[in-house]
């Protein structure tokens, strides 16, 4: 297996001050208000300092069809991850299927089992520019009948690169060299989500160099929020590690919204984007 690499250490960092805001009034912003049909990024803390982003399984969908208008509404905009980031085409799975890896190690899209209400993947990229190639990013929320299936999600996606540390994306692509790690933010994971996985490995295409590979998994109640990136071609490890670290915050921000569509009392409802706490120091 391959070893921690330091990029994705730094992206726990982000994820660290994401969580850990002092919530001062006056602290410093990156980001302006965002208004809909603006390019500015997100804003506004959704939770109290230092408590979880989650969704009580109360106020979570309760059926498929609540549970994939909630994945169709949330807002998860390209710029969450960085700037010049745009949609893919086709940008949205099926919200009926989710991604299994076989026993072949090989990544398939299968209708749900019956402990899973939705699931919607969007897909976005930086476009290969000044030498650098393409960065892809694809985003997934899964609404699970309850909390404990949600558990046992997240329980056998740490398992999978045990089982498989070299997996087949598609026909094209495959990742290697997979490390996972569990609660990789020790005493600050409780101030970002429920639950937290992170893995790392590396990617190649048709044969060609490797780069990095990033993973992410968040569990907020009886929902789940994943991330991957496969990154490019022609940069440094300072440049990789920003993207990296620009993935997991545009993670947080989808974590607040969900965490603010809970604590409105309606998660079906339309929310605008907020936020991570810390985002802006």
């Amino acid at each position: 297996m391959a070893g921690w690499r330091p990029v994705l250490g730094a992206a726990a960092g982000v994820l660290l001050l994401a969580g850990c805001s002092s919530g001062s009034s006056d602290a410093p912003k990156a980001e302006g208000t965002p208004k809909k049909g603006s390019g500015a990024s997100p804003s506004a803390s959704a939770s109290p300092v230092n408590e979880p982003y989650t969704l009580a399984q109360d106020r979570a969908p309760r059926t498929r069809a609540e549970a994939v208008e909630f994945v169709r509404e949330l807002t998860v905009r390209p710029d969450y991850f960085g700037t010049g980031y745009r949609k893919r085409d086709p940008f949205e799975s099926d919200p009926a299927e989710w991604a299994v890896l076989g026993e072949d190690c090989l990544w398939r899209r299968e209708g749900l089992p019956g402990t899973v209400l939705a699931s919607l993947t969007r897909m976005y990229e930086l476009p290969a520019k000044g030498g650098k190639g393409p960065v892809y990013v694809s985003l997934t929320v899964t609404v699970h009948q309850d909390v404990v299936s949600a558990r046992r999600d997240m329980a056998g996606s740490l398992e999978e690169p045990l089982r498989c540390p070299e997996q087949q994306l598609n026909a094209t692509d495959r990742v290697r060299g997979l490390y996972s790690q569990a609660d990789a933010f020790a005493g600050g994971r409780t101030v970002i989500s429920d639950d937290d996985l992170t893995e790392s490995g590396n990617w190649v295409a048709d044969g060609g160099k490797a780069h990095p590979f990033d993973w992410y998994k968040f569990r907020m109640g009886p929902v789940t929020v994943a991330a991957t990136a496969r990154h490019g071609s022609g940069r440094t490890e300072t440049e990789d590690s920003t993207v990296t670290t620009d993935i997991a915050k545009g993670m947080t921000f989808v974590a607040a919204s969900i965490d603010s569509r809970g604590k409105a009392g309606d998660a079906s409802a339309t929310a605008e984007p907020t936020e991570p706490k810390g985002a802006g120091q």
